[in-house]
C-alpha cells in the first residue's frame, strides 16, 4: 500500500511539472504577442488555455482519489496539499495569459501603441519568477523559492509606476484612452502573474522545511482570481 502511494505521488509530481511546462508557454506567447503585435499569435493561447484547463481537472481528482483511497499523513498529505494549491494557481497563470493576449491584440489591431519600458521589465521579471519557482519545485529548492518572493517586491513597485508614466504619456499623446487603460490592464495581469509565483514558491518553502510563510511576510497573500472583471 505504501509503495502504491509512493507511485502515485511521484506521478501526480511529474503531471503537476507537466501542468507547470504549459502555463509557462502560455505566458510566453501572450508576452511575445504583446512585443510583436501578432494579433494570430495572441489569439493561440484560447486553445493552449483549453489544455491547461482541463489538465487541471485532472490533477485535481488525482489529488482526490488519492486522499480518498490512501488517507495520507505527515509529509505525504502536505504534499497533496500543495500540489492542489499549486494546480489552482498555474490553471490561474493561464488564465491571465489569456487577459493578457486579448488585450495585446486589441492593442495591435488598431496601431503600434507605444509600451512604456516597466511592461517589459515586469513581462521579464513575472517569466522569471515562474521559472524559478517550477525549478525549486523540481529540486525542493527553499533558497531558491525565497529568491522568488523577494522579487514580487520589484514587479509591485513596477507596477505603481506604470500608473504615473501612463500619466505622462497620456497628456503627450493623442491616443484613445481605452488603450492606455488596456495597458494598465497588462500591467495589473503580469503583476498578478508574480504574485501566483509568489505562491508557488511559498508553497515549495512549505513542502521543504514545513514553514507557512504567507502571513509572515505582512503583504496581502490572498489567492488570485482567474479572468479579470476588467474590459478587453
Amino acid at each position: 500500500m505504501l509503495f502504491q502511494l509512493r507511485r502515485e505521488i511521484e506521478i501526480l509530481k511529474n503531471r503537476i511539472l507537466l501542468l507547470g511546462a504549459e502555463a509557462e508557454k502560455i505566458v510566453a506567447i501572450a508576452i511575445k504577442s504583446l512585443k510583436t503585435h501578432d494579433v494570430e499569435l495572441a489569439k493561440s493561447v484560447l486553445d493552449l488555455d483549453l489544455k491547461i484547463d482541463r489538465m487541471e481537472v485532472d490533477i485535481e481528482e488525482e489529488c482526490l482519489k488519492i486522499l480518498a483511497l490512501h488517507q495520507p499523513v505527515a509529509i505525504d498529505l502536505r504534499f497533496i496539499v500543495a500540489i492542489l494549491k499549486m494546480n489552482n494557481d498555474l490553471e490561474r497563470i493561464g488564465d491571465l495569459a489569456v487577459n493578457i493576449a486579448l488585450r495585446s491584440a486589441k492593442l495591435a489591431a488598431k496601431r503600434q501603441i507605444h509600451l512604456p519600458r516597466e511592461i517589459f521589465e515586469m513581462a521579464e521579471l513575472s517569466e522569471t519568477m515562474l521559472k524559478q519557482c517550477l525549478d525549486a519545485l523540481i529540486n525542493m529548492d527553499e533558497t531558491s523559492a525565497r529568491e522568488v518572493c523577494k522579487k514580487d517586491d520589484q514587479v509591485d513597485d513596477l507596477h505603481t509606476e506604470m500608473f504615473s508614466t501612463i500619466e505622462a504619456h497620456f497628456h503627450a499623446e493623442a491616443t484613445d484612452m481605452k488603450d492606455y487603460i488596456r495597458i494598465l490592464e497588462i500591467s495589473h495581469q503580469l503583476e498578478r502573474i508574480a504574485d501566483l509565483a509568489t505562491n508557488i514558491a511559498e508553497d515549495v518553502i512549505y513542502l521543504a522545511s514545513g514553514h507557512i510563510i504567507r502571513h509572515g511576510t505582512g503583504k496581502d497573500t490572498s489567492r488570485e482570481s482567474g479572468h479579470s472583471g476588467l474590459t478587453a
